[in-house]
Formats: structure tokens, C-alpha cells, sequence
């Protein structure tokens, strides 16, 4: 079961200011009662993003201008918070692709790769830069490229970082352990009737 190998993403963007956003504002802890994490998406930055009654309150999320971004912007410490996986899952399930931010909490970044939703860090003049040019101009499209680590928008393009093992697991189809150790099988299966303890 061979996964996609992700070398770049491309799409509109979202930004969402503010450093040290956590998980419990990604997703709230009411919404974790589930069994699998489908549907999770339609409650992404759901208390900042509506108010008790269901209306809609004044977010970027909420603006018909970004509908359908799958890049979200962000600022610096993303994710940060507790450990829970239903972060990125709800971004992912939302529709984001990427996020590109200043810097990341570390498990929040180890839990997007596993997605397959890359976690890119660049300058703060850089995100404002991006931040001001999707505000002007929302249909403006990304393209991140991951194997030359740039970001390259209208006429530019700028640096930006992602870990080499990161990269490396994205660029190469092996950014979710589950599935290598699937495809593993027949190796685990011959490893394990080697050791003795396992003979019986």
C-alpha cells in the first residue's frame, strides 16, 4: 500500500493570527467523543469561530473570501498546548494541506507529518508578507515546494524549513509508520519466527 509521495502543495490560504494557538482552540475537548475521526473538520476552531447560539462570529474561517483555502497561515508556537491528535486530524479532515507558520510545538508537528500535512516554518516578516498579500488578494495561489524548500506565490519566492526527516519521509512516501509497518509484514513475520522466544 504504496503512500503518495509529497513533494509540493498548492492552493489558496487562510491566515489565522496569533501566536501560541493550542490544540484545545484547534479543537475543542467537547468534540472528542468520537470513535473515529471523521467529521471532526465542521468543528475546527469551533468556539472561536461561532458563538453558543450557532451564529458565526467575525473569523478569517468564516470568510467567504477563504472558502475553501487548504493552506493555513499562521504565527509563531502552532499547536501548541496539550498532545492531542485530534488537532491536525480536524485540520486535515477541514481540507488543509499545509500549514506554514513561524515555528511549531513539537508533537503537533509529528502528528501532521504522520497526515501527510506538512508543517513548513518561515521569517515573521515573511508570514506578515503572506498574510498582507492573501488579505488584498485572497485568490492568490501557494505552491510550496518541498524538495527545493521555497514558497513561491505570484513573482516571488522566498525560504522556508522543514525538518530533514520530515521532508524526507513526505518527499518519499514514508510519512506514516502505520503503513510501512503494513507493508512490512512478510519481513516482521520472518523476523519474529528467528527468535526463540517466539518459537512456541
Amino acid at each position: 500500500m504504496a503512500l503518495a509521495k509529497i513533494t509540493s502543495i498548492s492552493g489558496k490560504a487562510v491566515y489565522i493570527p496569533g501566536d501560541d494557538i493550542d490544540t484545545d482552540r484547534i479543537i475543542p475537548a467537547r468534540f472528542m467523543k468520537c470513535v473515529t475521526f471523521d467529521g471532526l473538520g465542521e468543528y475546527m476552531f469551533y468556539d472561536v469561530r461561532f458563538n453558543e447560539d450557532g451564529s458565526e462570529k467575525a473569523h478569517p474561517l468564516n470568510d467567504p473570501r477563504f472558502a475553501k483555502a487548504s493552506i493555513l497561515i499562521a504565527d509563531s508556537n502552532f499547536g501548541c498546548g496539550s498532545s492531542r491528535e485530534h488537532a491536525p486530524q480536524a485540520m486535515y479532515r477541514y481540507g488543509i494541506r499545509a500549514v506554514i507558520a513561524e515555528s511549531f510545538a513539537e508533537i503537533f508537528y509529528g502528528n501532521s507529518i504522520t497526515l501527510g500535512m506538512p508543517c513548513i516554518s518561515t521569517g515573521k516578516e515573511q508570514i506578515q508578507e503572506i498574510a498582507a498579500l492573501i488579505q488584498e488578494k485572497p485568490e492568490t495561489e501557494l505552491v510550496i515546494d518541498l524538495e527545493n524548500e521555497r514558497l513561491n506565490f505570484g513573482d516571488k519566492s522566498i525560504a522556508i524549513s522543514i525538518s530533514p526527516t520530515a521532508k524526507d519521509a513526505l518527499v518519499q512516501g514514508r510519512w506514516d509508520p502505520i503503513v510501512e509497518l503494513l507493508d512490512a509484514d512478510k519481513e516482521i513475520s520472518a523476523t519474529a519466527a528467528g527468535l526463540p522466544y517466539l518459537a512456541n
